[in-house]
């Protein structure tokens, strides 16, 4: 059985709620800082996971490339470690968690939870039943709303942690999402007739700006 990219990212978020659970064990828990960002970012990992049962039709269609060994620990290394780094952060923050950055934060990682996971099922769907650009809903006005959901959610870990340096993690997320939109819609533009004129009705990523 090959090695795909898929399962090197699962295993890799295994990995991220190991460390989590580290840090709690090394740190303590000082605050509800550290409570929250277990509760968010341990609950998007085990969604992940989970998402995969409920739908296993998407293990059919993302990441399904194979992986090799320098890929495997590469992934491991910057989705299992590096995606980790706002919860070191926040663990090792002793300031309390205000109620701005809090409510910031849950409203973050609600919304763009709820705007990610109701993108996929949507287009999961429509795929189903022989759908080919998927452009109503959901996603008539912005085209790559999956990401942006995406991108609260890991912003919402940031503002947890109460450190700047954790602006790393949406950043680098953000800089390579705008690679995958860029190759992503070139390839739809060859291959759909009427993706021009989603284009020009919709933004990109950040509704009703970009």
């Amino acid at each position: 059985m090959k090695l795909t990219q898929l399962t090197a990212i699962n295993i890799a978020k295994g990995l991220t709620l190991v460390l989590m659970l580290g840090l709690a064990v090394v740190y303590g828990i000082q605050d509800a800082r550290q409570v929250i960002y277990l509760c968010l970012h341990g609950g998007y990992c085990f969604w992940w996971l989970l998402e995969q049962y409920l739908f296993p039709m998407r293990k059919a269609v993302i990441f399904t490339e194979e992986a090799d060994i320098p890929t495997f620990i590469s992934v491991l290394l910057f989705v299992g470690v590096f995606y980790a780094l706002p919860g070191y952060f926040a663990f090792t923050n002793p300031e309390p968690l205000g109620y701005v950055p809090m409510a910031i934060a849950l409203l973050l990682y609600i919304f763009g939870s709820l705007i990610n996971t109701a993108a996929d099922v949507q287009k999961m769907t429509a795929k189903s039943m022989g759908a080919k650009l998927v452009n109503t809903e959901i996603w008539r006005s912005v085209r790559n709303v999956n990401y942006f959901g995406d991108l609260m959610r890991y912003s919402s870990f940031a503002v947890v942690s109460g450190v700047l340096w954790s602006a790393i993690l949406p950043l680098t997320v953000f800089a390579l999402y705008i690679q995958r939109i860029l190759e992503k819609e070139k390839s739809m533009g060859e291959k759909y007739s009427d993706f021009q004129a989603y284009q020009n009705n919709s933004t990109r990523l950040v509704p009703w700006i970009w």
